[in-house]
């Protein structure tokens, strides 16, 4: 049976010969994934502003949108955000306010037709908060079988002497170290042996935090109002939390609890150029380019895994439990890959607006990368992680965004604006999370993870002007809809056939945002 109760806490995982590691692919994919912000003007039209440009969040998109500007100006952006389909979890909300953006672009005279134009602008790219619940059948197996299976397999070293569980490999991790010490590993008068402990149903609770911002400069300008040039630098500060309560039980009340917490915090940077130009002289029709570097991260993460679990033992008839804790830190790095925009705009006298933009990113081309040493200035000096990136090329797709809009303006003091996202599938139909990377970024991430489909995303809005004030409106509606599985099972409950893999569980996330812009051009 499992072992007597305990409160184990270690600092540092001494298990692990590294003081820094790479991340995991589906906790990378978390931190790129892409959304849609800015003004309300821009996200009214669906983001599909790139070539139209003139609007202060093509900064991050295509540089050479600020080269449209003719004066100055300065805006700031606040709303609310609501997940329309976020379980109850005591404590945490549905619904968030949000500071969305805040900008300011100075346009100076250069010619009669030429303008030099310098803008800073931080943005809210990344809403972390999200709230999830998926449940369903193990089909008696469980979590701690993995454990058990990698410990038949040889992955594991006994310390025979204090009857304890350790490895050297990069496949054991915190949580195979809790379970193997506290429930799966049993030495007696026979010698020792691996016990598996199938449960019948599993429950997650998971709720998320935090944002990343985006900080970003730019200087652009035009060349006689027929081809407009910009370069953007762009730093991201990221601030992610996450709580996972996982739970699984059996009958006689045996159950297995694990509370998993991460923390992320660091920063990035990256450029991003453009250009937008008009082939045709005596036409407003345009056409935009524009290329962005990979984000190159340097992050922290804090995890704190706790394992709580209870089986009835028959001889006595009692319920056995045991709890313990692991804590662990660790700096890495991770390049998110290149990013390439394409775009059309095309405006009908003051009266209509029209955008269309094209982008393309290889998400399976992300770079977990490991710290590895100092070079000769004393900086920190990095190498991928070749076996999670091989993972990552595996599991992750490149992504197609198309964005659509239009403006419609049959007053000039007065717009109104619709827009249209399609976001392609960044996960393989068919990705997993194996518990056998040789890598250490799979250490001390959980075993659960979720295959998201494609996203689409509605958006309207209008706006008012009144003289060189101007406030607009826009709301957001996004949807994708994902597969959730606790863990991937690839070892055999002894005398059995083949692995009992859980049952996936349909999951969804559906979002409202109302978004409010205040500006001032002068």
């Amino acid at each position: 049976m499992i072992k007597m109760k305990r409160n184990t806490i270690i600092a540092a995982l001494a298990t692990f010969a590294m003081s820094s590691a790479a991340q995991e692919t589906y906790m990378n994919a978390n931190l790129v994934k892409p959304e849609l912000n800015g003004t309300a003007r821009y996200v009214g039209m669906g983001g599909a502003m790139e070539a139209l440009g003139a609007d202060i969040s093509t900064i991050s998109t295509n540089p050479a949108g600020i080269g449209m500007f003719r004066h100055s100006a300065v805006n700031v952006s606040f709303g609310l955000v609501s997940q329309q389909d976020a379980p109850n979890i005591t404590g945490k909300d549905k619904t968030h306010a949000s500071f969305d953006q805040a900008g300011f672009v100075y346009s100076m005279r250069t010619g009669r037709k030429s303008f030099l134009n310098f803008a800073v602008n931080y943005t809210k790219e990344r809403d972390f908060n999200q709230l999830l619940n998926a449940f369903g059948s193990t089909n008696d197996g469980a979590q701690n079988v993995i454990t058990a299976g990698k410990g038949a397999s040889g992955v594991f070293n006994v310390d025979i002497d204090n009857n304890m569980i350790y490895s050297n490999s990069l496949k054991f991790s915190q949580l195979d170290w809790l379970y193997s010490n506290l429930m799966c590993y049993e030495l007696d008068e026979k010698g020792e042996y691996w016990n598996c402990y199938p449960r019948q149903t599993y429950d997650m609770v998971s709720h998320q935090s935090g944002y990343i911002g985006k900080y970003d400069l730019n200087i652009s300008g035009n060349l006689n109002d027929r081809v407009y040039l910009g370069l953007t630098v762009g730093i991201h500060d990221v601030h992610f939390n996450s709580v996972d309560d996982y739970l699984e039980e059996g009958s006689n009340g045996n159950y297995s609890n694990v509370i998993d917490e991460n923390r992320i915090t660091g920063s990035g940077f990256d450029i991003k150029a453009g250009i937008i130009f008009r082939p045709v002289e005596e036409s407003p029709f345009r056409i935009g380019l524009s290329v962005a570097t990979p984000t190159f991260y340097d992050l922290h993460i804090n995890n704190f895994t706790t394992l709580y679990c209870g089986e009835y033992n028959n001889k006595n008839n009692t319920l056995e439990e045991a709890d313990g804790s692991l804590e662990y830190d660790y700096n890495f790095r991770l390049n998110t890959p290149w990013k390439f925009t394409a775009s059309l705009g095309h405006t009908i006298g003051n009266m209509l607006a029209l955008g269309a933009t094209y982008e393309f990113a290889d998400y399976g081309k992300t770079d977990s990368r490991e710290i590895d040493g100092y070079d000769y200035y004393g900086y920190e000096t990095s190498s991928s992680d070749h076996a999670m990136n091989n993972h990552t090329d595996k599991t992750l797709k490149a992504v197609s965004t198309l964005k659509l809009g239009a403006e419609l303006r049959p007053d000039p003091s007065f717009a109104v604006r619709l827009g249209f996202n399609y976001l392609s599938p960044m996960y393989e139909k068919n990705g997993n999370k194996p518990c056998d990377i040789n890598s250490v970024g799979n250490a001390i991430t959980g075993t659960a993870y979720t295959n998201w489909e494609s996203t689409y995303r509605v958006t309207a809005g209008a706006g008012y002007r009144f003289d060189k004030f101007n406030i607009d409106l826009a709301y957001q509606y996004s949807t994708s809809n994902g597969n959730f599985t606790p863990y991937y099972n690839i070892y055999k409950i002894a005398g059995e056939n083949s692995p009992r893999m859980p049952e996936t569980s349909k999951v969804s996330d559906k979002r409202h945002q109302l978004l409010l812009t205040l500006g001032y051009t002068f």
